[in-house]
């Protein structure tokens, strides 16, 4: 298993072995959307908002 250090709040965020990058994972301290930018060294960049689809 590997970890990463969550840019909101510092916290470390555990990230599952099959985990991939572009993966959307939760802080489990400050419930912020992170998203892997890379594994090795592992590293989180806070997530862009999901858009509307309106109806698409």
């Amino acid at each position: 298993m590997i970890s990463a250090q969550c840019p909101e709040c510092e916290a470390t965020v555990p990230c599952d072995d099959d985990t991939v990058v572009g993966e959307v994972v939760p802080c489990p301290d400050c419930g912020a959307d992170l998203e892997v930018s890379a594994l090795r060294p592992p590293l989180l960049v806070l997530a862009p908002p999901e858009e509307e689809d309106w109806g698409e």
